[in-house]
């Protein structure tokens, strides 16, 4: 069940996103596609009230899972994590947080994944901001899954509906989203 503010909160996020993280503008994406509009959830997630948000429907969506740390590949994710591990310590099952790198350090510890160390078979949750066809997500999860953990859920902030969900269903996840792209009235 719902908490009676989500409806509430998911309109403001709405709001948010769509005055700051949404163009129409032509733009080449990172899955190599041309679209006609750009989303940049960083924008929206790097602002106080954004993030709020974000962190909060987050929390409400996975509250009954479970799940002992949130993340996913840098850069999107990495806001996300923070205001929603951020917010898990006021409730009776705080979070913590990891990011997927895009590449293994070459120095230091070499690491992919950053963060407190992940238990094999924890149970994540795996998060992005937007996606199109997936690719950056299924980094994220080919990577815990390298480590053994349990990937409870995706979510994305706003899926695009190019692909994304069908192609993170082909690594054994499915990928729920707050928003589609039809939220935004193209």
């Amino acid at each position: 069940m719902k908490n009676k503010n989500y409806s509430k909160d998911k309109k403001q996020l709405l709001a948010i996103l769509k005055k700051l993280s949404f163009k129409k503008k032509r733009v080449v994406l990172a899955s190599g596609k041309t679209s006609n509009y750009y989303f940049d959830g960083r924008i929206s997630s790097l602002s106080s009230q954004g993030s709020y948000l974000m962190g909060k429907i987050i929390l409400n969506m996975i509250k009954n899972d479970k799940i002992t740390a949130i993340g996913g590949l840098t850069l999107g994710a990495d806001p996300i994590i923070g205001a929603t591990i951020a917010l898990s310590c006021k409730t009776k099952t705080p979070l913590n947080g990891f990011i997927v790198r895009k590449n293994e350090k070459n120095h230091g510890m070499q690491n992919l994944i950053e963060g407190p160390a992940l238990k094999k078979l924890s149970k994540v949750l795996i998060i992005d901001d937007v996606v199109t066809t997936g690719s950056s997500t299924i980094k994220a999860i080919e990577a815990i899954k390298k480590i053994g953990c349990k990937i409870s859920r995706v979510i994305a902030i706003v899926d695009r509906c190019e692909g994304a969900a069908e192609n993170i269903k082909k690594f054994g996840c499915k990928l729920e989203s707050i928003f589609t792209i039809d939220d935004f009235n193209i």
